[in-house]
């Protein structure tokens, strides 16, 4: 097979393109030191795997780099909240006339 390049253009890219590389690979290998018989079985469970960790890693690393972003950014500014207005006589608690 003729070798291909790919471009990642985020830190997120390329973090997946190596996963899936290292993926492909893992089902490859195990394709070929599966039993006789056994193989489908065998690639079918690596790639339930590696699938599973594959979208974990892809998820946290995308809610990372959000969060990332947006702490960068910090707070939007707003008004602060006023502070509440005692409203009636000013009695202490538990006094009693």
């Amino acid at each position: 097979m003729t070798p291909r390049t790919f471009q990642a253009d985020t830190p997120l890219e390329a973090l997946l393109l190596e996963q899936a590389l290292a993926v492909a690979r893992r089902l490859q290998r195990t394709a070929d030191t599966a039993p006789d018989g056994r193989v489908l079985r065998a690639v079918e469970v690596a790639g339930l795997e590696a699938g599973r960790e594959f979208t974990r890693l892809a998820v946290e690393a995308a809610l990372q780099g959000q969060a990332e972003a947006a702490e960068k950014k910090g707070r939007p500014a707003a008004p602060a909240p006023a502070a509440p207005v005692a409203s009636g006589p000013s009695v202490a608690p538990g006094a009693t006339s």
